[in-house]
This record gives structure tokens, sequence and C-alpha cells, in this order.
């Protein structure tokens, strides 16, 4: 009986994992979407999103059976507790990608911008706390999980400064300001981003470590 739950846990892991992969593709493209210019891969991020909005609501189902029939206990609990807010934030995750794609198809039917900030970075560390994070699940890591979480002040940062210089770019580049208002929302998307791959990160120190840190601040955090 153990060892046939053990397989259960095995396959509810590699299904989180296999959703967390998906989740970190789309995001990839959606961003590939605004920087490239690419309405394909825009596309087929919105297209994508059904598939990831299923595998969540097969992987509750899955949650949900095991707490019921195998009434499991300690870190085997917390792992099934923990799997079902998991699974929630990868698929907001998601519907930030979908966002982010919406407004590349906005952007890429107009002229580019020259931006005053470094979307590309802020792009790619937000998508590096995901992968980071996704990294952090598949070896049950609580010290990555934990860098991964001290990164998001980095990301909060530069949400605030580029938000600013856009706002500036606005008052003096008036017939830009729809197309500006367009990267602010993508600015948006990938600071929720960061702070939903932080709430993996917490859920990872909360299976392995039994350790709440949610409300803890990012620098006396520790595991």
């Amino acid at each position: 009986m153990e060892r046939h739950f053990d397989r259960e846990l095995g396959e509810l892991k590699t299904n989180i994992i296999e959703m967390a992969q998906l989740t970190a593709e789309s995001v990839s493209r959606s961003i590939d979407s605004v920087l490239n210019r690419d309405s394909q891969a825009a596309e087929a991020v919105i297209m994508g999103d059904g598939a990831i909005n299923a595998m969540e609501n097969a992987i509750n189902e899955q949650c949900l059976r095991l707490l019921a029939l195998r009434q499991p206990l300690a870190r085997d609990l917390r792992l099934i507790t923990a799997a079902m807010r998991i699974i929630t934030d990868l698929e907001r995750i998601a519907d930030q990608a979908v966002n982010i794609a919406e407004r590349a198809l906005e952007l890429n039917q107009r002229e580019p911008l020259h931006l005053p900030i470094d979307l590309r970075y802020m792009a790619d560390l937000a998508l590096e706390m995901v992968r980071n994070g996704i990294d952090a699940f598949v070896k049950q890591d609580p010290q990555l999980a934990l860098q991964v979480w001290q990164r998001d002040v980095e990301v909060d940062t530069l949400d605030d400064a580029y938000i600013q210089k856009l706002l500036k770019f606005m008052l003096e580049d008036t017939p830009a300001v729809m197309r500006a208002v367009h990267y602010i929302i993508i600015i948006r998307n990938l600071e929720r981003i960061a702070d939903l791959a932080t709430n993996i990160c917490e859920d990872i120190v909360f299976i392995v470590e039994g350790k709440v840190i949610r409300h803890a601040s990012e620098g006396s955090a520790s595991v």
C-alpha cells in the first residue's frame, strides 16, 4: 500500500513538473512575441492556455483524491496541499503570459518604439525565477527556492523604475502614449509573474522544511 502511494505521489510530482514546463514555455514565448515582434508566438501562447487550464483541473482532482483516500501525514500532506497552491500559481503565471501576448498582438501592428528601459533584462529575470522555481521543486531544494524568492525585490525595483521612465517618456512623446501604455501593462505582468514564482518557492520551503516564510521579509528568511 505504501509503495502504491509513493507511486501516486511520484505521478503527482511528474504532472506538476509537466504543467510547470508548459507554463515556463508560455512565458518564454510571450516575451519573444514582444521583443521579437513575433505575432505567431503570441497566438501560440493564447491558443495553448486551455491546455494549462485543463492540467490545473486534472491535478487538483488528483490532489483531492489523494487527500480523501490516502489521508496523508507530515511531509506527504504538505506536498499535496502545497501542490494545490502551486498549480494555481502556475495557472496564474500562464494567464500573465496570455496578457503579454495580447499586448504583443496590439503592438506588432504599430511602429516599434525606442524605449528608455531594458525590457529584455526584466523579462529574462522573471523567466529565470520561474525556471529556477521549477528546478527547486524538481530537486526539492529549499536553498534554491529561497534564492529565487529573494530576487523578487529586484523585479519590484525594476517595475517601479521602468514605469516612472515610461510615464516621463509618454509626457515627451504624446503620439506614443497608447503603445507605451501597453508596455506598462507588460511590465506589470512581468512583476506579477515574479511574485507568483516567489509564491511557488515559499511552498517548496514549506514542503521540505515545514516552515512558513510567506510573511517574512526577504532579508530575515532562512532555511
